[in-house]
C-alpha cells in the first residue's frame, strides 16, 4: 500500500503532466495543500521533495514552489563532426547560418546566447600526455556557455584546449572576441591549414559537483554526462581536446554507425 506522501504526489504529479497548474505556475502553499489532503505539513513536504527530485517542481527561496518548465533538450550525435567538417571550408555567410548547437536543438541563432572565455594556461600532466607534448607547454583554454534565451541554465560546461603555438600563426584564433566562430572549431583550425582525421569521445557518469548543478540548473539526484573528446589531424597529432560536462535531465547522445557492406 503506498504511502500517504505517494499518494498525495502521484494525485500532484498527474495534474502538473495535465496542465494543472501550468510549467511556470506557482503550486499553493504547503499549509492549503495540507488542508486540502487531509494530512500534515509534513508529509506535504515529503510529496514535494520527491516531486522536486524528479525535476517537475522547483523550489523559489522565500517565494514559493513551482512547476518547473520543460528544458530544451541537446540530442547530440556522432554524425555532427562530419557535418561540421563538410562546412568547415564554406563561405562565411553559409557557416554563419547554424552552427553546431542549432543542428543539436533545433533552436535558430537568434533563439541563442553564447558565452566564450579564453585564457592561456600550462598543460598539466593529464593533457601534456594527450597532445604529445613537454608539461608546462603553453595552452589556450576555452570556455564556452551556451543556452536557449528564454532559459537561464547553458546546454553544457564545455572546456576547450589547444596549443598556443599551433594556433598562434592566425592572431584571430587568440582573441574571444571572434567568437562565436562561423563553422566552430574545425573552421578554425582550417585557417591555420589544419584538417582532422578522426575525432575520439569518451563518455562516463558521475554526479554533478556543487559548482555544476548550480550553473546547470539539475534536479536533486540528476547525474551528469562527461565527455573528453580528442580532435586528432590527418598527421596523427592531437589537435584539440575538449572536456563537456552534459546535464543528465536534458542531453541525448545518439551514436551511428556505418557499416560496410559484406
Amino acid at each position: 500500500m503506498a504511502a500517504a506522501y505517494e499518494r498525495i504526489a502521484d494525485e500532484l504529479r498527474a495534474a502538473i503532466r495535465a496542465g494543472r497548474p501550468a510549467p511556470g505556475e506557482r503550486l499553493p502553499a504547503e499549509t492549503e495543500l495540507a488542508e486540502r489532503f487531509g494530512r500534515s505539513v509534513p508529509t506535504v513536504r515529503e510529496a514535494l521533495r520527491a516531486l522536486r527530485d524528479e525535476g517537475l517542481i522547483e523550489k523559489r527561496h522565500g517565494i514559493g514552489t513551482f512547476v518547473r518548465r520543460p528544458r530544451t533538450m541537446a540530442r547530440r550525435s556522432n554524425l555532427r563532426h562530419q557535418w561540421e567538417k563538410d562546412r568547415a571550408r564554406a563561405p562565411r555567410e553559409q557557416r554563419a547560418r547554424a552552427g553546431a548547437t542549432e543542428r543539436d536543438t533545433g533552436l535558430a541563432s537568434e533563439e541563442l546566447v553564447f558565452q566564450a572565455r579564453y585564457r592561456e594556461c600550462p598543460a598539466d600532466a593529464d593533457l601534456a600526455g594527450v597532445f604529445g607534448v613537454p608539461e608546462g607547454t603553453v595552452l589556450l583554454e576555452r570556455d564556452y556557455r551556451t543556452r536557449c534565451a528564454a532559459e537561464r541554465a547553458p546546454f553544457s560546461l564545455v572546456t576547450s584546449y589547444l596549443v598556443r603555438e599551433l594556433i598562434a600563426g592566425n592572431p584571430d584564433l587568440l582573441d574571444a572576441a571572434e567568437e562565436p566562430w562561423p563553422g566552430g572549431s574545425q573552421s578554425q583550425l582550417h585557417s591555420v591549414g589544419i584538417e582532422l582525421d578522426r575525432i575520439e569521445e569518451r563518455v562516463t557518469a558521475r554526479p554533478p559537483t556543487h559548482e555544476e548543478a548550480e550553473e546547470l540548473e539539475l534536479p536533486p539526484g540528476t547525474s551528469v554526462l562527461v565527455l573528453r573528446k580528442v580532435s586528432y589531424d590527418i598527421d596523427g597529432r592531437a589537435v584539440d581536446v575538449a572536456d563537456l560536462v552534459l546535464p543528465g535531465d536534458r542531453t541525448e547522445l545518439r551514436f551511428t554507425t556505418p557499416l560496410e557492406r559484406w
